[in-house]
């Protein structure tokens, strides 16, 4: 069983280093195409290597006998690696830390944040991708919009600038009796 444990520390050890630095073994099995960066990665084998060590000494603590032991620390090892593979290409194929254009506003929801006159601008705050944007306003409609109404981005107009609308609200009263 402390064969087992040292195994666990071991594979969490593997790990933790992974995390702080980076892949150990990035490069290095670049001959196993699209397996190298997800199956054989050190996070990947850290967490097969102490789960294995935690699962199987989890297994003999139980007094489970040894031929039950090594396939409990096997599986276990497994569903962590597993898991760890999922989550490297979670995060792997998550999105971009490019930062967005004016461009990608279009089509977007927004706050008034200064209210925008009908012949004049105003500022309003786009949220995009985890960035928050403050822009100056126009309204694309002929009238004003006040601070905290709701819009909706429909066209840019210079570097700095966009139109926007407000969002059509549903007011609940005026819906039909069925």
């Amino acid at each position: 069983m402390t064969t087992l444990l040292v195994i666990g520390v071991v594979g969490l050890a593997l790990l933790a280093v992974s995390l702080v630095v980076g892949d150990l073994f990035d490069g290095a099995l670049d001959g196993l195409e699209g397996l190298a960066g997800d199956v054989f990665s050190s996070a990947v084998i850290g967490a097969f290597v102490s789960a294995f060590g935690f699962g199987g000494a989890a297994a003999a603590g139980a007094g489970l006998p040894g031929a039950v032991t090594l396939p409990v620390g096997i599986g276990s090892g497994v569903v962590f690696a597993w898991f760890a593979v999922w989550l490297t290409r979670l995060v792997k194929d998550g999105g971009s830390d490019a930062t967005p254009t004016l461009e990608a506003t279009v089509g977007r929801d927004a706050d008034v944040v200064t209210d925008i006159p009908a012949e004049g601008y105003g500022v309003v705050v786009v949220r995009l991708g985890g960035h928050t944007m403050r822009l100056n306003a126009r309204s694309s409609v002929a009238r004003a919009l006040e601070t905290g109404t709701p819009v909706h981005v429909t066209e840019v107009l210079s570097p700095s600038a966009v139109a926007v609308a407000p969002v059509w609200q549903l007011d609940v009263d005026e819906l039909p009796e069925r």
